[in-house]
């Protein structure tokens, strides 16, 4: 593998820069304090990640759920839980304190978002008397706003990508700073973090209207629309290093990650130790975030990130994450530390137990590790969010080299309320390419049916020549899209197993409200084996694309034998279901298939969906019910009109009654799972009525804007 380092850096404790640098360090080293308790002030994947080390040390921990989490699996992971009631009272930072005082907590863990960078909340703590396992609030204070931590780092030493930070937030001003920098630019919320309140501005015939969109994003996730304004560059990697530091003044670099596998900003696939990077950039990059954490006088685990510029091989600091990182299983899997036991170590005042040398030594022997985010999201829908009950999870096995942190099992609902991060898959491996075969074989065995989810997606990424060669930037998915969204065409033998699976489950329900499994005799088949038809047709997310019906005849010969009927062709085919584990055996004249249906019965507004699993690949399918049937159950025409994509709060409607508008032309702005987007009109045409206003709460598929008769329809486009 690639030597991590050609010279042993300089062993800690590392001096900042400057006399300056510690003028935030408030934080004396005090005596070992032991916890005993503590109190999780987070919810999902994150809680139970915390609550298993605290554990193993003997730590009693209390979750905190909200009435939407009550059978979540972080509410039922501890005797000790909270109920907060509404979903918002996550933030709400005295209430959370107050609790841990009532029950005798000594510490509060914040996990990472929601509170985790809240200096308030973090300095509120240290008033009440608790220990807040994070940096002094100081220090996230002065990382948090990015306008300010800018300051500091070129003050520190640390390059700063060129930019507008000033006070001055005119948005005439604003412009003409962008002017001066030259476009493209980056408007970025001061307090924003994890791409909200974020949009690239092209030229300047965007820029207000982009303006508005990240100010009204800003205000509604974290309360402060004040922008700067930034160079963009073109071709950036997102490198970031995980740094810790103790009450004693000693400060650690434990390796960087790469992470410019991203969409809408935000994060899918991480590694460590970056691709394709210089030796001498890599020690630079280490050296820069140390100098920035000890700038602030930093303690516990942070994160600072750069961008890098892939065409002048420069790097520029773009902000510091005073918390544990979604990320960090990448780094814990190249160090073999954990790192939520080294946060409750330095909050207990003691020293960090390894030097800088040491630390690098164990990664040059622990190779390589890749992390990829398992979304309910929809890729082909740039993204959105996906919601439902997952009906059905299979994952990869774990070993030392396989580990999965989830939040979710089988049966668990991804409601709107939150983020849509399902889980997340960590694989290592001796080297790059060792690690990334392995995270394709994992990614293979990783089923998931009900929510649409991005894992065949990352499959793709993964699988990409480019990817593999390690030629990567945070533009990678644009450029690649035609590579990573091209369709796949049904082969016959999914729409041949899918009419078997339903002929020999028997779930064609009847039209009721809530329907039954039924089997075909009293359906009006009889008790002799009958021919059955079986309307079938591929899910597409694209309203644009009306999928074609295909029809499957299928007659039981025989205990396990079958005549399936196909486009004029009739094959026959020996196959046993098994009702336990819902796989299909078939052998064809060709090949023996194995596949997995997991099927969903219809309700009042939907028919029968069968998603199967089949060579590692996915396909959702739908049982098309006849038309008396359809109308029995409800289904509405949604022609001429455009619905919402998913359950959201609508906050801005841009059109009115009889406006003539164009394709693209935004219609709604809507907001679901903290993020706001832009639902675009799919055609030209005329409004005909706006259904619903600012402030209404929709579900998906219900309808936003009418057109005219013959005019759009769908379910716009969106734009995060």
């Amino acid at each position: 593998m690639r030597s991590i380092a050609r010279q042993r850096p300089t062993r800690v404790p590392i001096r900042p820069p400057n006399s300056n640098a510690r003028r935030w360090n408030t934080t004396e080293a005090g005596p070992h304090q032991p916890l005993q308790s503590i109190l999780i002030a987070n919810r999902g994947e994150i809680a139970l990640r915390v609550g298993r080390t605290a554990a193993s040390q003997g730590i009693r921990t209390t979750t905190l759920y909200t009435d939407p989490d009550r059978n979540s699996q972080h509410a039922l992971s501890s005797p000790f839980a909270i109920n907060l009631g509404s979903t918002d009272q996550y933030l709400n930072g005295a209430r959370i304190i107050e609790l841990a005082k009532e029950h005798g907590i000594q510490a509060i863990h914040p996990g990472y978002g929601f509170l985790s960078e809240n200096s308030g909340f973090a300095k509120a703590c240290t008033d009440a008397g608790i220990n807040f396992i994070g940096p002094p609030w100081k220090a996230i204070d002065a990382m948090g706003d990015k306008a300010r931590s800018k300051e500091i780092m070129t003050e520190a030493g640390v390059p700063c990508i060129p930019g507008y930070h000033g006070a001055e937030q005119d948005p005439k001003r604003l412009e003409r700073e962008a002017e001066q920098i030259g476009y493209p630019v980056l408007l970025k919320a001061v307090k924003g973090g994890g791409g909200k309140g974020m949009r690239i501005v092209q030229d300047s015939s965007e820029f207000r209207s982009q303006l508005d969109s990240a100010k009204s994003e800003a205000r509604s996730s974290f309360g402060d629309d004040v922008m700067l304004v930034e160079k963009y560059i073109t071709t950036p990697r997102h490198i970031e290093v995980q740094v810790f530091a103790d009450k004693h003044g000693n400060c650690l670099a434990l390796g960087e990650r790469d992470c410019s596998i991203q969409r809408r900003h935000q994060k899918i696939l991480e590694e460590s130790p970056a691709p394709n990077l210089a030796e001498e950039i890599r020690q630079d990059l280490w050296e820069k975030a140390r100098q920035a954490a000890l700038a602030v006088g930093y303690e516990g685990a942070g994160t600072v990130e750069f961008i890098f510029d892939n065409d002048t091989g420069k790097f520029f600091f773009m902000e510091m994450n005073t918390r544990l990182q979604v990320e960090h299983p990448v780094t814990e899997m190249v160090t073999g530390l954990d790192l939520v036991a080294w946060q409750i170590l330095v909050a207990e005042g003691k020293p960090l137990p390894l030097t800088q040398a040491e630390v690098e030594t164990r990664i040059q022997e622990r190779g390589h590790a890749i992390e990829a985010r398992i979304y309910a999201e929809d890729p082909s829908l740039n993204f959105l969010p996906s919601t439902g009950k997952l009906l059905h999870i299979r994952t990869p096995k774990e070993t030392e080299s396989v580990r999965i942190d989830a939040g979710f099992v089988q049966g668990d609902e991804v409601s709107s309320h939150y983020d849509p991060m399902i889980a997340k898959l960590i694989v290592s491996g001796t080297d790059r390419r060792a690690a990334l075969q392995r995270m394709e074989r994992a990614l293979e065995g990783y089923e998931i049916a009900g929510p649409v989810t991005n894992i065949d997606f990352v499959r793709r990424v993964v699988r990409s020549e480019d990817f593999a060669n390690g030629e990567v930037e945070t533009g990678y998915i644009a450029k690649h899209s035609q590579e990573l969204f091209g369709r796949v065409e049904v082969q016959s033998e999914v729409w041949m197993q899918a009419a078997i699976g339903l002929y020999e489950a028997q779930l064609v329900s009847a039209p009721t409200t809530n329907p039954p499994s039924r089997p075909l005799s009293t359906l009006g088949f009889g008790n002799a084996p009958q021919p059955r038809r079986f309307e079938l047709a591929e899910i597409s997310s694209d309203p644009q694309v009306t999928p074609t019906p295909v029809s499957v005849l299928v007659l039981k010969t025989g205990p396990e034998t079958y005549q399936v009927s196909l486009a004029d062709k009739t094959h026959t085919i020996t196959s046993t279901y098994d009702h336990r584990t819902n796989i299909l055996h078939s052998y064809y004249p060709h090949t023996r298939l194995e596949t997995r249906l997991i099927l969903s019965p219809p309700t009042t507004t939907t028919s029968t969906e069968i998603t199967l699993f089949q060579h590692s690949r996915l396909h959702r399918l739908r049982l098309l019910p006849p038309p008396f049937l359809a109308k029995a159950l409800g289904q509405k025409d949604v022609a001429n009109s455009v619905v919402a994509p998913m359950p959201c709060k609508v906050l801005r409607v841009e059109v009115e009654a009889g406006e003539e508008v164009k394709k693209g032309q935004a219609l709604v702005v809507v907001e679901s799972m903290k993020m706001e987007m832009v639902v675009r009109s799919p055609s030209q045409g005329v409004v005909r009525r706006v259904v619903h206003l600012a402030g209404e709460i929709c579900k998906a598929g219900v309808v936003l804007v009418e057109f005219e008769e013959g005019e759009g329809q769908g379910v716009g486009e969106g734009e995060a």
